[in-house]
């Protein structure tokens, strides 16, 4: 069972680099956990991320701990990463887009099946409701991307 969707959310942030020396980073799925304020660790199935593959992170926002499972949906090389979170149908990708000065790296989520209700649910109770889980969603994708670019060497 759905709601209503949420609207998408998207950051976005330049790197003097070029979507090849990104894609190396970002394709590696197991680095999430550096990057991300919100994600503890993760779990490739099989090791190595690739269309279809599964894998689970585990989540923290203060002292609440949750698993969740995903799926890459989109590998393009060089271009998209997608993948959607089983517990909630959100899809979150990272696109990589050439520029003048390197690579625009856009981090997006987007729930176009709408999230589960349980998850609707969880984050009423548990994680503050969706507005202020969303402002925190928004905040970790500011912080993500600002670590790629510190890795990516600023």
């Amino acid at each position: 069972m759905t709601t209503n969707t949420i609207p998408p959310l998207e950051e976005s942030i330049e790197v003097a680099v070029d979507p090849e020396t990104v894609w190396a980073l970002i394709s590696d799925l197991t680095r999430m956990p550096r990057w991300s304020p919100q994600v503890r660790k993760t779990w490739v199935k099989g090791g190595t991320t690739r269309q279809g593959v599964r894998f689970r992170n585990l989540n923290r926002k203060g002292l609440l701990f949750w698993p969740t499972k995903a799926k890459v949906v989109a590998f393009v090389p060089n271009q998209k990463l997608a993948f959607r979170v089983a517990d909630n149908y959100a899809i979150w990708s990272f696109t990589l887009e050439p520029s003048g000065t390197g690579t625009r790296i856009i981090e997006r989520r987007e729930t176009p099946d709408g999230i589960s209700a349980v998850s609707e649910k969880l984050t009423k109770v548990v994680l503050g409701g969706q507005e202020g889980f969303t402002e925190d969603l928004r905040a970790g994708m500011r912080q993500t991307l600002a670590r790629i670019k510190a890795d990516l060497g600023g």
